[in-house]
């Protein structure tokens, strides 16, 4: 089995290592942002509900969030696993998360601050396809143009130097503690993040063998 939790602050490569990652091991790249917009785009009970919240512009509930989970945990192609990237965020989620699925490792991965605010800024994403880029470490071939379809590339509005330094307080306060958390249980393997995705890749593959 391979029940592995991808932690990290914004910007430190997480779904480019998770996919990565997915795709090697034969298991679901699960993300809770996805996993809504799925729920909801299949319109199954759980996914109305979600919707509701949603369109209010509130947080889903964390009890939604892993009644969402549980169900896609059940799909046929999780059997041999899962990879779950930025889930669970904080302390309590963690704790709910032990209740429905026992994990097999917790990669944490690392970068300087400075790094993560280069990284962000530096990120633009197509708003057809949404493939991300990066200005520094994957520029698309004609500036300011996706790759794919040619759509004008955008910049998050949570990329913007302003708000990226909340974004990184919030995942200080908020998600850090589970580091310690998963370090007692045994399950933190950490992941020096820097360099290119190729070798963070070689390293992801060291600290689960």
């Amino acid at each position: 089995m391979h029940r592995i939790v991808f932690l990290g602050p914004p910007g430190v490569g997480k779904g480019t290592q998770a996919a990565t990652l997915a795709g090697e091991l034969g298991v679901p790249h699960l993300s809770t942002g996805d996993l809504l917009r799925a729920a909801v785009a299949a319109h199954t009970p759980l996914g109305q509900q979600a919707q509701g919240y949603m369109d209010a512009g509130r947080l889903v509930p964390d009890d939604l969030v892993l009644d969402i989970l549980r169900e896609r945990l059940a799909a046929d192609d999780a059997r041999a696993g899962f990879l779950l990237d930025g889930y669970p965020r904080n302390l309590a989620q963690a704790q709910r998360l032990e209740q429905i699925t026992s994990l097999d490792a917790v990669l944490a991965f690392e970068l300087p601050a400075h790094q993560l605010v280069e990284r962000l800024s530096g990120r633009r994403v197509c708003p057809t396809c949404q493939t991300v880029y990066n200005l520094a470490t994957r520029p698309p071939k004609v500036a300011g143009r996706c790759d794919r379809d040619g759509s004008e590339l955008v910049q998050r509005p949570d990329d913007r130097p302003e708000a990226i330094g909340t974004r990184l307080a919030v995942y200080a306060e908020q998600t850090a503690p589970l580091l310690s958390y998963y370090r007692k249980s045994g399950l933190l393997r950490p992941v020096d993040a820097s360099g290119t995705p190729d070798e963070v890749a070689a390293r992801v593959r060291g600290a689960l063998h």
